[in-house]
């Protein structure tokens, strides 16, 4: 943990990020072409995710949504077209710089050594050493471990956690960075139907906040209750992005995922239901 901060703290003096201003460019891609081996993952990608907005990110399998996070990460880079993080280009800003602006949590949560609990959601506070927020750690930590529901898990080793907790434990961290733009790759995949709830509130209240929020989700029930937008990818392209009741077309949604599907309001709330049509 140590060896991390000094790693993240080390070099050239790092530019500390100022609030995000409602409704501002938080990360944005124009022209967005990412290609793997010989295969055009990303085709001309137009997008921009805002602060105080919840983003999703929706699609089949190989669609290239997981692509489109880790370019917006900085841990894809592009072949052609440009990523802006805090309105300058990606490569502009040094890796800490970046550790500063967003935060990332990939699909699996892995690690090699049998670290507790707590020194794992506190690695997210490593990029803040050496800076007038580093005293800020104990209270992230302590925030981010409360409202994932983990803080008492505190010294149990991570590799004995379920894979559920893992993910929760994993968004702790993530929590615990307090970066204004969260990069989250399917985060309620492994999660039962509380804790999705669960980290789909919390991804409101952090766009409540003023930061920005880009989410893979495979499920569009919750896409259709908390995001603001949502952008649907298809074969490496973006065929349309809004608010879910606009995106959320049968014929689209059918097309897309060749699979029929039905769209119908929630009862109560209005949000829109995709269910296969069976």
């Amino acid at each position: 943990m140590n060896a991390l901060k000094s790693l993240l703290s080390s070099g050239r003096s790092r530019a500390l990020p100022s609030p995000l201003t409602p409704g501002a460019a938080a990360v944005e891609a124009r022209g967005l072409h990412v290609r793997l081996g010989r295969h055009e993952v990303l085709c001309g990608i137009d997008l921009t995710a805002h602060a105080g907005e919840v983003l999703a990110l929706v699609g089949p399998n190989g669609a290239g949504k997981s692509t489109l996070l880790a370019a917006f990460a900085a841990d894809l880079p592009a072949t052609g077209g440009t990523v802006r993080i805090d309105g300058r280009p990606v490569g502009d800003w040094s890796a800490p710089e970046l550790a500063l602006r967003r935060s990332v949590l990939p699909q699996a949560a892995a690690l090699s050594f049998p670290f507790p609990v707590e020194d794992v959601v506190r690695m997210g506070r490593a990029p803040w050493a050496g800076t007038p927020r580093e005293d800020e750690d104990d209270l992230a930590v302590a925030e981010a471990m409360a409202a994932t529901e983990v803080s008492g898990f505190g010294p149990r080793s991570f590799s004995a956690l379920s894979g559920g907790e893992r993910a929760r434990v994993a968004l702790a961290r993530v929590l615990a960075q307090r970066a204004p733009v969260l990069l989250l790759d399917e985060p309620t995949a492994a999660l039962d139907l509380r804790h999705q709830e669960l980290v789909l509130g919390i991804c409101r209240e952090r766009a409540a906040a003023g930061d920005a929020v880009v989410v893979v989700l495979h499920d569009l029930g919750l896409a259709g209750a908390y995001a603001d937008r949502v952008a649907v990818l298809h074969d490496g392209r973006i065929p349309l992005c809004g608010p879910p009741a606009e995106v959320f077309d049968e014929e689209l949604l059918t097309r897309v995922y060749r699979q029929p599907v039905e769209v119908l309001p929630h009862p109560r709330t209005g949000d829109p239901l995709v269910l296969p049509r069976r």
